[in-house]
């Protein structure tokens, strides 16, 4: 088995790694919308300190987030098999299963989507971990 931090990804603010590799399976851990330089994607906040928060564009960049970790390993987003996903508010599902949508259809992956009293960050409405099938002969 193997772990991989990814250094152009943000740094996982616990002692895990961003991927890690189980015979043909990869394992993304719990993957957000935080950038390298600890901003948010989807997230505004005005002069008045009033906080707008995206799930489309947060959904966007936890998916490319992951597909930027996959890509480093070897692998693709068509590679997943496994999604979980947890959702601070399930009012955000409609925003995003649209954005999913983009990135996987009904022959994708396997999923599951459930509602979370919060996550490591006030700013984030949405985090995605995957697994994805890889055999270690693809990545020679």
């Amino acid at each position: 088995m193997s772990s991989t931090l990814i250094q152009e990804k943000a740094r996982p603010r616990g002692t895990f790694p961003h991927v890690k590799r189980a015979g043909d399976f990869l394992f993304v851990s719990g993957t957000s919308s935080r950038l390298p330089d600890n901003t948010f994607e989807g997230v505004k906040v005005d002069e008045m300190g009033v906080t707008q928060l995206d799930i489309r564009a947060q959904t966007r960049a936890v998916i490319s987030n992951i597909r930027d970790i996959l890509n480093a390993v070897g692998a693709g987003l068509e590679d997943v098999v496994d999604v979980t996903s947890f959702l601070v508010n399930m009012n955000d599902f409609g925003g995003y299963n649209e954005v999913y949508s983009e990135f996987f259809g009904y022959d994708g992956p396997a999923r599951t989507t459930v509602a979370v009293h919060q996550l490591p960050h006030p700013h984030l409405v949405i985090e995605i971990k995957v697994t994805a099938y890889c055999p270690q002969s693809n990545n020679n």
